[in-house]
Order: structure tokens, then sequence, then C-alpha cells
């Protein structure tokens, strides 16, 4: 089965189905490239992504040793490069609330964020900043 349908909808925009569940996302062009920005752009998503596999894997890991991080935020910044234009850096800034975490629950933690999939499937040329508070 395919993961997704992606219709082009004219105007940069597009529509994207997950053939599993239905769910759609809308993309536009950024107001820098031609775009109206009225939506995620693909290289946002990309950088997001990021961000939300390494929730998603530390989330996995958190339930696995015991403890929680519900109510953890990323906040995802990317940043483009130009001649190609493409995305050069994301940054991942973690906010982990105020949950007394040991040494060993914050090794845990940045070790499984770094090894998610998405991560690990990013070229090695797109720098990855990341950064946890707890």
């Amino acid at each position: 089965m395919a993961t997704s349908k992606i219709t082009y909808n004219g105007g940069l925009r597009t529509t994207s189905v997950h053939e599993r569940s239905g769910n759609e996302i809308i993309t536009d062009a950024p107001v820098d490239n031609q775009g109206k920005g009225e939506a995620f752009s693909p290289t946002d998503l990309l950088a997001t992504s990021l961000g939300n596999c390494m929730l998603t894997i530390v989330g996995i890991a958190s339930a696995s040793h015991g403890f929680s991080i519900d109510g953890a935020t990323a906040e995802v910044t990317k940043i483009m490069a130009e001649n190609p234009r493409r995305v050069s850096e994301i940054l991942v800034n973690f906010q982990f609330p105020a949950n007394g975490y040991s040494d060993k629950d914050k090794t845990i933690i940045e070790r499984s964020a770094h090894t998610c999939p998405v991560a690990m499937s990013l070229h090695p040329d797109i720098k990855q900043r990341v950064s946890f508070n707890y």
C-alpha cells in the first residue's frame, strides 16, 4: 500500500492524503519562493518531521524506562541555503516539563532523540542543532 497520494491543486498548492487514515496535509510554496505561505511548505514539513520524529522516539524510550515526557514541546527552525536552494540547517529546541528527570533519564532522552529515523535519514550536510531544556 502506498504511504500517501498527492494532488497538485494549482497555485503552488498541494494536498497530500495519508492512505491508511485519510488525514490530509495542504502545502503551499513559501513566500520567498513565489508562494502564498498560507500553509506548511514541503521544506517546512521536512524540518518539522525531525522534531515530530524525535519527540515520538523519546516518548517510546521514556515509556519503556518508566518516566513521562507528556507536555514536552519542540520548537523547530528551518534555515535555507541558496545555489542550490535547500535546507541547510534545522534547529530543534526541546522544552520538557519540570518532572525532576534524573541524569539517566536525560541521557535516554538525548540519545533516543538523536537516533530517530528522520535524523538518521537526513543527509549529513544538513546540520541538526538540538537543545534540551529541562
